[in-house]
């Protein structure tokens, strides 16, 4: 299967969850990543501002905050282009793409002062390689990015393809495995 019939498919199956489903998944992932030694060693998060289908990320953060980490949102740009800056609840705008990001007061920080990045997607391989959206946003952003990545994902986003030349594999994937 091509990463475009991916894409459609894993897409028509997160936007068929309900939100009970939804909140239970993103809920029992948000445990475990919190539990993960990953989590727990690092002192700032760079995550993303969820869409109505994604894995819920308020709860995580929400609770990174009250456990006093930094965090991170991305901010895009044209040609694929992205930085994380800090989050700040009350300067956010709505995206092209419909996601909430930062507003024009953010200022982007260097890759070093993030120590785990939470990939957002649509699918991943077992090694990792993930299909997102598109755009190329988090290849282009973590070719030399040296600290730690994880994404949280159902059991139902792990597909088989084979990676492109430029993609960038998560290391460490959470999978909640409960059917529905």
């Amino acid at each position: 299967m091509d990463k475009a019939s991916i894409r459609r498919e894993a897409l028509q199956n997160l936007k068929g969850m309900t939100s009970s489903q939804r909140a239970r998944w993103s809920q029992q992932l948000t445990e475990r990543l919190l539990a993960s030694a990953v989590y727990q060693s690092a002192q700032s998060l760079g995550t993303y501002l969820s869409m109505p289908h994604e894995f819920d990320t308020s709860y995580l953060i929400e609770q990174a905050q009250k456990d006093g980490k930094q965090i991170f949102i991305p901010k895009t740009y044209s040609q694929g282009r992205m930085d994380f800056v800090e989050y700040n609840p009350d300067d956010l705008v709505k995206s092209r793409f419909g996601v909430w990001e930062p507003g024009t007061y953010s200022q982007p920080v260097d890759k070093s002062v993030i120590k785990l990045v939470h990939v957002p997607g649509l699918a991943w391989n077992h090694a990792g390689f993930r299909v997102g959206y598109g755009g190329g946003f988090y290849d282009r952003y973590l070719v030399d990015y040296q600290g730690k990545t994880a994404s949280t994902l159902a059991y139902f986003q792990v597909y088989d393809f084979e990676p492109d030349l430029f993609d960038i594999p998560v290391k460490e994937l959470l999978i909640f495995e409960e059917l529905f």
